[in-house]
């Protein structure tokens, strides 16, 4: 029995729903305008619809051609590059088969674009991440558009993709959708071991050499890289938020189940498109959103999802703003210490009992909304199962309803903290994110003369040329979406970290993104309004005196720096296709709003 609802959750839910009244109701209204009864492609004429098959097997083409079979659309994120995209190679076909079996039919809708940024970090090419997001979000779209479709199947995993996928899939918010993911490569080289290896490279104690491979014995394998980044955080919002099948986020690529898991997807979207039911307008409800916030702020979550959670609840008609994720945060305990909140990785997370310990006392502590539309099709306490292969099939039996290690993750009743592992800050510099399950305590609260840099370089090279020194709050600028499309920043990390373990009071200020997986330093992010749109930060000089505390949630300057002239930089965005994102630059919203194109009316 569904506890009752802890008042925080229910009120920000009923806001969420109040403000979002007008903008939801027009949504669903399209939505349900969409949801016609019978194969889609019964709508088209001949001549499109010979079009839509040509290319088909003969065995496909006669499915094709009777109107009577559901056509389930393959989107794909697959690349050969991308460890986390490698095993969607072999997806497809087995997802046909699977489909086949179920009643339907399936074909490969379209591809998306999949970059990494781990391969980007500190190069142009990361000023095309953010904006990549809402690419993918058209992609999916235009992969949809041929009206040949009863259900999709999204073949996605990291940093932006997963939003930018779901983001283009609430466009065709009538179509059941499922999420299919590869899961995690095996734990290689301990994180830990790899940040200290980092940070002794940024020293210069250990050469080039030595860092590639600790890098390469981290990063080892098909599957998401181990740590609780963007990317993991993706999977276990999908979960928790119903668009995955129960117990599917953590399981590695290559095995048994992880096969087993891939068929149960491609079988249970072709149920759901027979009988018409869950389309994913319908899952994704204010609640879900609520779910969704609630998961990310357990587990201490990428910080990333500040923004995407903002965009993807917009593409649903729901207006959530940091405010809610705020309030949330009061209320909602930190359960999890997966690197870099801790030294374990989502493998040991998953063994000590994962998402379905963590569900299961969210639940019982009223802390999730239990009676939600999933695509599963029965609600949230199914995703308190532990998932397993019986003779070939997948069962979910019941399992652990205490953490089986709480070094790495525990209940609501024995928290790692009884706050959430995200906190919205605020004062006279604007408004920001911090991840504090990532800091220790002792390094929450600095107050710190500024240095001010408009470019990460920059403070690289004062860092190796011995110019910083003492305590400091680095002031990184003209890194927002309207600058220079958002990069992350976490390149920086190992540099600041060294001079935290020199002593110094130490922490980072920047309209711009820190990684994921970036952590120890404290650090203000995503700082609105950015300062290239004439925000607090263009005000900032060398030597002034900065008060970042996120255990009060303020971060401000000391003296009045409001009528000094701002100090504005002009970016030079030709090479690496950054001149072709000019209009996304233009248009884009503010960090708060989701730093999105879609949902803004520009700022030029």
């Amino acid at each position: 029995m569904n506890p009752t609802l802890h008042p925080v959750i229910d009120d920000v839910t009923t806001r969420l729903r109040e403000r979002s009244a007008t903008t939801r109701r027009a949504y669903l209204s399209r939505v349900r305008a969409a949801a016609d009864r019978g194969p889609a492609r019964g709508r088209l004429g001949c001549a499109n619809l010979a079009h839509g098959f040509a290319g088909a097997p003969r065995e496909a083409k006669g499915d094709l051609r009777g109107l009577v079979k559901p056509n389930i659309a393959i989107v794909t994120a697959y690349n050969d590059m991308l460890s986390a995209h490698v095993p969607f190679a072999g997806y497809p076909e087995t997802l046909k088969k699977a489909v086949l079996g179920a009643g339907g039919i399936a074909q490969v809708a379209g591809g998306v674009p999949a970059m990494c940024d781990g391969i980007t970090q500190g190069r142009d090419g990361m000023q095309l991440s953010l904006f990549s997001r809402d690419v993918i979000a058209m992609s999916t779209a235009v992969a949809l558009s041929h009206d040949m479709f009863d259900g999709t199947l999204l073949l996605g995993v990291c940093d932006k993709i997963v939003p930018g996928m779901l983001i283009g899939a609430l466009s065709f918010g009538h179509l059941p959708t499922l999420f299919v993911p590869a899961g995690p490569m095996t734990s290689g080289l301990p994180n830990g071991e790899k940040a200290r290896v980092r940070q002794e490279y940024a020293e210069g104690k250990v050469d080039r050499r030595a860092l590639l491979d600790a890098e390469a014995s981290s990063y080892h394998s098909e599957g998401t890289c181990t740590f609780f980044g963007t990317a993991n955080s993706n999977q276990l919002l999908m979960e928790v938020m119903g668009l995955h099948l129960p117990g599917a986020t953590f399981v590695n690529p290559g095995t048994p189940l992880r096969e087993a898991l891939t068929v149960e997807a491609g079988r249970r979207v072709t149920e759901l498109a027979l009988a018409g039911q869950a389309p994913i307008g319908e899952v994704v409800d204010e609640r879900a959103v609520v779910n969704g916030c609630v998961a990310l702020l357990a587990t201490g979550g990428s910080t990333n999802h500040t923004l995407h959670l903002v965009a993807i609840a917009r593409a649903a008609g729901i207006i959530l703003s940091w405010d809610d994720l705020a309030d949330l945060s009061t209320v909602v305990p930190l359960l999890a210490r997966i690197y870099p909140n801790g030294s374990a990785d989502v493998n040991h997370y998953a063994a000590a009992g994962g998402l379905a310990v963590t569900v299961r006392t969210l639940l019982e502590h009223g802390l999730l909304h239990e009676d939600v539309l999933t695509a599963d099709g029965r609600g949230l306490r199914r995703y308190t199962r532990e998932t397993r292969l019986r003779d070939g099939e997948v069962v979910r039996e019941e399992g652990p309803a205490e953490s089986l290690d709480e070094s790495v993750l525990r209940t609501v009743d024995a928290p790692f903290a009884t706050d959430g592992g995200l906190r919205v800050i605020e004062g006279n510099l604007g408004r920001g994110v911090v991840k504090v399950s990532a800091v220790a305590p002792e390094h929450r609260s600095v107050t710190a003369p500024a240095r001010c840099f408009d470019d990460q370089h920059d403070l690289l090279r004062a860092f190796e040329e011995g110019s910083l020194d003492g305590d400091l709050v680095a002031v990184v600028r003209h890194q927002g979406p309207a600058a220079n499309g958002m990069p992350e920043l976490h390149k920086l990390t190992p540099a600041l970290g060294v001079l935290q373990d020199r002593g110094h009071r130490v922490a980072i200020v920047t309209d711009g993104r820190m990684s994921g997986a970036s952590g120890k330093i404290l650090a203000a992010i995503h700082v609105t309004p950015e300062a290239s749109l004439g925000g607090p930060l263009c005000r900032v000089v060398d030597g002034d005196l900065v008060t970042v505390d996120a255990d009060a949630g303020t971060f401000f300057v000391h003296d009045d720096i409001s009528a000094r002239e701002a100090h504005l930089v002009s970016h030079d965005f030709t090479g690496t296709g950054r001149e072709l994102f000019d209009n996304m630059r233009a248009s884009a919203g503010p960090a708060d709003e989701g730093a999105s194109f879609f949902f803004s009316g520009g700022h030029a």
